[in-house]
């Protein structure tokens, strides 16, 4: 038992079990071992190839020349479309949170916009621009309402109380914005980052396989599939998930975390 007045004891936030850091692994090798005991089934490699086949697959696009300046081709439009979407949500998150006016007259614009389909949006976008543009600007417009949302929410977060004080003790408006505002905003912006960024792959490459750019995944993906080469078109796909995993771990790394934020500590 405690004694009376005596201090509480040392809270210790406990480590995951190790076993737990399996699961991971483990997952992807059960999915690996279904797909196998599927194609085995099947057996019709035409149908669904088999994991050997899509590995040996992946090596020939590896060896390829081209499939460099592909590669390139799609990191750069996914990259134009996460950038823009980004400053174009993030300037009218942030006015919307300060506007119901702005609020209001983009609620049409955004609803209308998610729930349009992604297919039925590629196929005007080819009407209006190039083959290299059509990707992009189909993945801005399904990111920018992640960014809105996630910019506005941040904002709208930030703590009251310290921007009443802020205020009484006549802080500049651009002071408590940048202080109290943008990092309440930060961990919101994050979080939507890393969805947007998912979208941006899922749009881009589906925009490349309709609208077919020189040098795209998607492009390589429709070809393979027109010359009847699933194992090849599994392929690309295997590429672009592993691409789109591998971004993401990377940006977050990059985002910054509030202080504390995902560390054991002691109370």
């Amino acid at each position: 038992m405690r004694k009376a007045g005596g201090a509480n004891p040392p809270v210790t936030v406990r480590r995951p079990k190790s076993w737990l850091r399996l699961a991971g692994p483990l997952g992807v090798l059960s999915a690996i071992l279904v797909w196998s005991l599927a194609a085995k089934i099947v057996g019709s490699d035409l149908i669904l190839p088999s994991p050997v086949k899509v590995g040996a697959a992946l090596g020939d696009l590896l060896a390829d020349p081209h499939f460099g300046s592909a590669l390139a081709g799609t990191l750069g439009r996914v990259a134009a479309a996460f950038i823009l979407s980004l400053a174009l949500g993030g300037l009218t998150g942030s006015v919307s949170a300060f506007s119901p006016f702005m609020e209001r007259f983009l609620a049409p614009i955004l609803t209308t916009t998610r729930a349009t389909p992604v297919l039925a949006l590629i196929l005007v976008a080819m009407f209006w621009f190039p083959s290299n543009a059509v990707p992009v600007f189909c993945a801005i417009l399904m990111a920018f309402p992640v960014f809105h949302t996630a910019m506005r929410a941040g904002m709208a977060a930030a703590d009251q109380g310290l921007l009443q004080m802020a205020e009484l003790f006549g802080v500049p408006a651009r002071v408590r914005f940048a202080r109290l505002r943008i990092p309440a905003a930060g961990p919101h912006l994050a979080s939507g980052a890393k969805n947007a960024l998912g979208l941006c792959w899922k749009v881009v490459v589906a925009g490349e396989v309709l609208s077919q750019p020189a040098f795209a995944l998607g492009t390589g993906m429709q070809e393979s599939r027109l010359s009847l080469e699933t194992a090849h078109v599994f392929a690309w796909a295997v590429t672009t998930v592993a691409l789109c995993g591998i971004t993401e771990f990377l940006l977050g790394r990059l985002v910054p975390r509030r202080p504390g934020y995902g560390r054991e500590e002691t109370a």
